[in-house]
């Protein structure tokens, strides 16, 4: 399988790639139904045109890559949900989505999410370290076989689960994200600080360390107090309200993001894009802006 190398990809055209934006909030802003457990990624089986065409929304507003709706394909998750799917079928078909509005455009890459083994916002952890491991270690391996270009490991909060996938993704090859979600205090929820996580992860040699799904007011205060000597990026919560809400609504404009966007081209990121509450109009904001400090 032909996979273009994303950091040459990057080098020569010489600015921030732009990943996409928000897919499970945009569908429960649409009044679809989400599944209590996998959430949008049911959505992937009732109603698979409707995210074929929002990847391609995100693909003709000015993204780079695309995010496969796999944020809960996991097989913790999947367990809880009890499923008659497969499991292999759950994700190769999650993953056969993003690769349909691809359409064989080898200048957009295909990102495998893959989140948290447990909640995001999860301070405190219920399952064992062996379940971690086989959780990450298997979807991990099935988005990578399934055709993704990359995987995202988004929204990491705890340090050994941190340790498990740059371990494993080095360990097997594959190309990896390592994206984080951090506290006020610039602190993972395990209680690590930000710089003794990113040297960590450094040692792996991901394609680039991310900052996401924390809202503007804390990104600012990550971007003031560290500087990240290694390729990096962030998308941020658009939404409004507390983390924990079931019903996410756009909080932050996409003029108002692109200003974030313009406060930290400085700092030389390697991928920029949105996360919760967001939606193709900011993408297109974003590319917009981007294509202007290009051309100026």
């Amino acid at each position: 399988m032909f996979r273009k190398d994303i950091i040459k990809y990057q080098t020569d055209r010489n600015r921030p790639l732009i990943l996409d934006g928000a897919v499970g909030s945009l569908l429960q802003m649409n009044t679809k139904k989400v599944h209590p457990i996998l959430w949008s990624a049911i959505l992937n089986f009732t109603e698979p045109e409707e995210i074929i065409r929002l990847h391609k929304d995100y693909i003709s507003a000015g993204a780079d890559i695309i995010t496969t709706n796999t944020f809960r394909t996991n097989p913790v998750a999947y367990e809880k949900a009890e499923l008659d799917t497969p499991y292999n079928d759950f994700v190769t078909m999650s993953v056969e989505l993003a690769k349909i509005a691809r359409n064989g455009n080898n200048n957009i890459f295909i990102a495998g999410s893959n989140p948290p083994a447990e909640d995001s916002y999860q301070s405190i952890r219920y399952l064992s370290h062996k379940q971690i491991e086989s959780n990450h270690r298997k979807h991990i391996d099935l988005l990578w076989h399934s055709g993704c270009d990359f995987i995202l490991n988004e929204t990491l909060s705890h340090f050994d689960e941190i340790e498990i996938i740059c371990q494993h993704c080095s360990d097997n090859n594959i190309p990896f994200i390592l994206s984080f979600f951090i506290t006020p205090e610039l602190k993972i929820l395990s209680g690590e600080n930000i710089m003794e996580t990113i040297n960590f992860i450094k040692g792996f040699s991901p394609i680039a360390i991310g900052i996401n799904c924390v809202y503007p007011k804390i990104f600012e205060i990550f971007r003031n107090n560290i500087t990240i000597d290694y390729r990096w990026g962030f998308y941020l919560n658009c939404g409004i309200g507390t983390y924990g809400d079931l019903d996410i609504y756009e909080g932050v404009s996409p003029n108002n993001y692109t200003k974030i966007v313009r406060d930290s081209l400085l700092a030389d990121p390697f991928f920029i894009g949105t996360c919760c509450g967001s939606n193709p109009a900011h993408t297109k904001s974003i590319k917009d802006y981007i294509d202007t400090k290009a051309n100026s």
